[in-house]
This record gives structure tokens, sequence and C-alpha cells, in this order.
């Protein structure tokens, strides 16, 4: 099971979410504040970090972004807020996904195996590395490159970007993104769809033109292409 890294100041919740996925089989270090947590990175080595959106001192969104700055671990918001603000502010500094608190071990240990799932490739002669312009999409190995020099990507960032591309021109709502990427099956928030699309079209596209690859089709959703 994969080591977690928590960063939660509430000491309930804490110790309450630490408990549930210890008993689920994960190895758990858990911290209270963004700076402790930090501290933890290196000597713990995580494969995954839930991350409370209100910490004392450095917050989440500031915790989110230095994770950022050097590694591409997946990354889930716990927010107890319903604010709009926080939770598109937290997507947009790079984080995967988001929890709404208080949350049953059941839903976090879903959410987690769901950020974690690699994409199997797409049945068929699809061969595992493609080209499209600039970019170069490596299935198997799960990495993109453009221009030759590898693009990092969080996960979510590229599940999206491997779905999509597989279908040129097709055209997904946010729904069935979520469905398909997130593995959320109900109707969730759509923030996490845009957020994640305006992440990825900062480290594909070209800055100056408008988008290439993830193009918007009005009132219905988003496509790959053409090229």
């Amino acid at each position: 099971m994969p080591r977690v890294l928590l960063i939660e100041d509430d000491p309930s919740i804490r110790e309450g979410v630490a408990l549930g996925l210890r008993r689920r089989g994960h190895e758990v270090a858990a911290a209270e504040t963004g700076e402790a947590g930090l501290a933890l990175m290196t000597g713990f080595s995580p494969e995954l970090v839930l991350l409370d959106l209100m910490l004392p001192g450095m917050n989440g969104v500031q915790v989110c972004r230095r994770i950022r700055e050097t590694s591409q671990l997946p990354i889930i918001m716990l927010t107890a807020r319903g604010d709009d603000f926080d939770i598109v502010v937290g997507l947009e500094a790079g984080a995967d996904d988001y929890i709404v608190k208080p949350a049953r071990t059941e839903v976090i240990e879903a959410r987690i195996k769901a950020v974690l799932r690699r994409l199997g490739a797409p049945a068929g002669s699809r061969p595992d590395i493609e080209f499209h312009g600039e970019l170069a999409i490596d299935r198997a190995g799960l990495t993109v490159a453009k221009n030759g020099e590898r693009v990092p990507l969080a996960p979510s960032e590229i599940k999206l970007l491997l779905h999509l591309s597989a279908s040129p021109e097709q055209v997904f709502s946010r729904q069935q993104l979520l469905e398909c990427v997130w593995d959320h099956s109900y109707h969730a928030d759509a923030r996490l769809v845009d957020a994640c699309v305006r992440r990825l079209r900062t480290k594909v596209e070209d800055v100056d033109g408008s988008p290439r690859y993830i193009q918007t089709v009005r009132g219905f959703g988003y496509r790959f292409g053409p090229l």
C-alpha cells in the first residue's frame, strides 16, 4: 500500500484519518503544520500527500506550490470549507483532487486509489510513443516531451492528456472527463477539470498562441487537436 503523508492541523481529524489508513495497510506520516510536513518529505518519501487547505503558518496552497517546485507527487487537498475561491486556488496550485471534510476513510481510500491508478494503454496497435506536433507522448512510460524536453506533469495532468489524445477531435464533456480521468461517477465539481486544463495548457501550449492541443468547444467541453 502507498505511503501517505498527512498534513492536517486538527488533531482529531489527523489522528482519525491516520488510524483509518493504517488499518488499511498504509504507512502514514502525519504533521500538524506545512513546515513540519515539508520537513518529512525527504526522509519519509511519501507516494501521496493528503494536505489540509487551511493550515496555520504556511497554508495548504503554499505547501502545494512548494511541493510542485520539485515534485509531481500526487496531492489531494482536504478542506472543511465550501469556499469556492480557496478550492480553485488550491487546484490551480497543482492539487490533483480534493475532499471536503469530514470524510469517511472509505472515501479517502477510494480517492487515493483513483489518483494513483495508472492508465493502461488503449487497446489496439497504438504505438507507445505518439507524436502530435511538438509533443511526444509516451503512453507506456507516462511521460511527455515538448521539442525533445521533458514536461513535468502531475498525475491528473498526464491522465487528462492521455485520455484526450487517445481520441483526437472527439469532444468530451466535463462530466465525461470527471468519470474517466478522476473516477468520479457522480456529478462532481467541474472545477477539477477546468483547473487541470489551465495547468496543462501552461505546460504544453505555446505561451503567445491560442490553445493548439487542448481546445475548448464552447458549450460542450474539450477536445485534443486537430493539429
